[in-house]
């Protein structure tokens, strides 16, 4: 401490400094600022690796929780080759990159199967996805639901998805884990944010333009309010995004 917080951003350029270039005062922007997002105003240095124009037609409310969610869900989908005709299991799919990663899945072509608490399954299927209870007795329940197996897995949170994928017969290089978290089992692949490839942000953007992705925004609250936001996000049950509006 003192420390910033908030992970993404979105707003309009204010100023653009001497030799500053690609973006102009008005603008609308939006982009990733770990640890400092939530701010009347910030600096960002340019080139701008982590700053992209707001397309027409997107909010910025809902510009606001692209980057860090939006690009770790593409991450782990491409670490695992996902493809047209795949069963993957979502580890964590009512999260806040689940919500992309299975959305994402279902454009790809596949079948989506989303571990999630038993209070989410509404939620889960109207994105697209076949809800199962994450804990003890997952493999079963993965079984029953898919008796002709799965072919894919992507573990957003913890690592339970994970090992019951490699349990039913999954190769471990069909299977990924986001960077955070305890190390993966042998072979699984480890991926996050900064690994996503060029134009993936661009490509959600437009998807949510065409309506083919939905941005659940589960609560806004302005800045006075944060600690309420930040309870809201502790408790580990949010359905969607938490913005903050300044």
């Amino acid at each position: 401490m003192p420390a910033g917080f908030g992970s993404d951003f979105a707003g309009v350029v204010d100023e653009v400094g001497a030799g500053a270039t690609g973006f102009a005062v008005g603008d609308r922007v939006y982009g990733a600022a770990i640890g400092r997002s939530v701010a009347d105003f910030m600096l960002v240095e340019t080139p701008a690796a982590h700053l992209w124009p707001t397309p027409e037609g997107v909010a910025d409310e809902v510009a606001s929780v692209l980057p860090v969610s939006g690009l770790t869900a593409s991450a782990a989908l491409a670490a695992i080759g996902l493809r047209a005709g795949d069963t993957v299991l979502v580890g964590g799919a009512a999260g806040g990159v689940g919500v992309f990663a299975v959305q994402l899945a279902k454009l790809a072509g596949a079948r989506v199967l989303g571990t999630a608490s038993k209070g989410t399954f509404g939620f889960l299927r109207g994105l697209g996805a076949e809800p199962v209870a994450y804990g003890p007795g997952l493999a079963d329940r993965v079984r029953a639901l898919a008796p002709e197996g799965i072919t894919a897995a992507t573990d957003l949170f913890g690592r339970e998805a994970a090992e019951t994928a490699l349990e039913l017969g999954v190769a471990p290089e069909r299977i990924s884990v986001v960077a955070d978290g305890p190390a993966p089992p042998p072979g699984v692949r480890k991926t996050g944010a900064l690994d996503a490839g060029p134009g993936a942000l661009e490509r959600i953007a437009d998807a949510i333009r065409s309506s083919e992705i939905t941005v659940p925004i589960a609560a806004t609250f302005p800045v006075e309010r944060i600690r309420e936001a930040v309870t809201m996000q502790a408790e580990g049950h949010v359905h969607g995004k938490i913005v903050i509006a300044l």
